[in-house]
């Protein structure tokens, strides 16, 4: 067994590919806060894979993070001289490969001076994050920065020594306009529709709580380039341990991912940029339109799927789209509701995406859970589903499915599978959601009435009757009966 680190890549095993560039010469350019599986397998690739060609030498990846957790990621991480093992799941077979990207990772403190040092460092000209999509500070209905949120009230008090990585960047962007080194840009690179626009809108709200003249000089000055990142990541856990020894490497953080990648990008940097395209990216000055395709028809179909998975206790993605009536489920809101609120981008339409997703779901070697992917629902549902039913009630379009996908996220979020189980909490505010869940199985509009999620959706009765109805059929005849009632017809 071969112990990852710099001193054995000449000895990898047969078939295992690893770096064919000089890893002492590569230079910082890039942090990225939030370093987890989905980070490694996508941007850290893209750029592993320039540096096979011989490019972007100066765009070395340091990880960050600004959670207590992150520390042990941190250490495990830098006992293999931050190397990974990205282990492809195609249906036709396995491969893995050794990334390179990343050569450094920020300590993790409480007031994240170590953080701000490296932001401000004059090399670093991009600051990525992953923080998961409800970790931006926005309200879920009106998606304006939440400045009473306790975070932002600790940061906006103590600038100087902030508790959240946006903090931090705010921070880092104040000694760099102090030392006159110039602003780097800011690259969200989570499932967020606009994610540079909201990645802007968090620094420049918070910092303006603080000091109006470094919130004018960020806006000004700092660049937040809108991405659309695709890639099924599924956790890291003793299957993944087990499964990257078979290829006879000892990685403590190895990462499996599916046999597809893609990353849409602005071509918005202040600072300059790796020539991803050159290693398949693509660079467009419309991104939107393969935001919302994505969102709404990947992220979103991933949220059906999921809770009713969690109820009917399937635990894989891939197994849900074999059984018996969720495959189908999902397939018809996505085909028949959610396409008809999505434009088609150069070489895709809507119809195609959906056979696209279907085949990507339905690949057997991807173990990604329900709950992994229904986990943080309060974010997920508002900002992959509800966006679209708003659309097609405004347009008078199909929303029976997608009235019905929010009578399952009701039942799973009740706590109890339909075997008797119980749900493990799953979201961030799931103590307040399982309360309003069963209330609603007496009175379905009390999930509704939840202003903070549904806004004024929850006055719109086209909706409500069809959620009312879905939800009491579920509690009464059981889910598998809903939604074989909603594919039939």
């Amino acid at each position: 067994m071969l112990k990852l680190s710099n001193a054995t890549l000449s000895d990898l095993p047969a078939g295992v590919s690893g770096p064919t560039y000089d890893r002492s010469a590569i230079t910082p350019g890039i942090v990225h806060i939030g370093l987890g599986n989905f980070h490694r397998a996508h941007q850290s690739w893209y750029l592993h894979r320039l540096m096979q060609q011989g490019l972007a030498m100066d765009w070395g990846i340091i990880g960050a993070g600004v959670r207590a957790g992150d520390e042990a990621q941190r250490k495990r991480m830098q006992a293999q001289d931050y190397l990974t093992t990205l282990i492809e799941l195609d249906p036709k077979g396995r491969s893995a490969e050794i990334v390179g990207a990343m050569i450094g990772f920020v300590p993790v403190q409480e007031d994240n001076a170590a953080l701000i040092a490296q932001m401000a460092d004059p090399a670093i000209r991009i600051v990525a994050l992953t923080v998961t999509e409800g970790g931006y500070y926005i309200d879920p209905v009106t998606k304006a920065f939440d400045a009473d949120h306790p975070d932002m009230q600790h940061d906006a008090a103590h600038p100087d020594s902030p508790r959240t990585a946006f903090g931090a960047m705010v921070a880092a962007l104040k000694l760099r306009r102090a030392d006159g080194i110039g602003p780097f840009t800011g690259q969200s690179c989570d499932n967020l529709q606009g994610n540079g626009a909201i990645l802007r809108q968090t620094l420049v709200s918070l910092a303006r709580l603080s000091d109006a003249d470094l919130a004018e000089w960020i806006d000004t000055n700092c660049t937040f380039p809108n991405a659309m990142v695709d890639c099924i990541v599924p956790a890291t856990g003793p299957k993944e341990l087990e499964l990257v020894k078979s290829f006879g490497i000892e990685d403590t953080t190895p990462v499996t991912h599916e046999n597809f990648r893609q990353w849409v990008i602005e071509d918005d940097f202040c600072a300059g940029r790796p020539d991803w395209d050159r290693a398949g990216a693509t660079f467009t000055d419309d991104v939107h339109a393969f935001e919302a395709m994505k969102i709404r028809l990947l992220n979103g179909s991933h949220q059906l799927i999921a809770n009713a998975g969690e109820v009917l206790s399937v635990e894989v993605i891939s197994d849900c789209m074999n059984h018996p009536v969720i495959g189908d489920y999902v397939g018809k809101v996505a085909k028949t509701e959610i396409a008809l609120q999505v434009d088609a981008v150069p070489g895709m339409t809507p119809a195609a995406y959906v056979d696209l997703v279907d085949r990507r779901f339905s690949n057997a070697q991807i173990i990604d859970t329900v709950r992994r992917v229904a986990f943080d629902g309060s974010s997920r549902q508002t900002g992959f589903i509800l966006p679209t039913l708003r659309e097609a009630l405004a347009k008078a379009d199909p929303i029976e499915g997608l009235a019905l996908s929010q009578a399952v996220w009701a039942r799973m979020c009740e706590g109890t599978r339909e075997d008797g189980t119980k749900i493990a909490p799953n979201d961030p505010i799931w103590e307040k959601l399982t309360t309003a869940a069963q209330a609603a199985k007496s009175e379905p509009q009390v999930w509704l009435d939840q202003r903070d999620l549904y806004g004024d959706l929850a006055e719109n009765a086209a909706f409500a009757d069809r959620f009312c109805h879905w939800l009491t059929l579920i509690w009464s005849e059981g889910l598998e009966t809903a939604l074989r009632a909603y594919v039939q017809g």
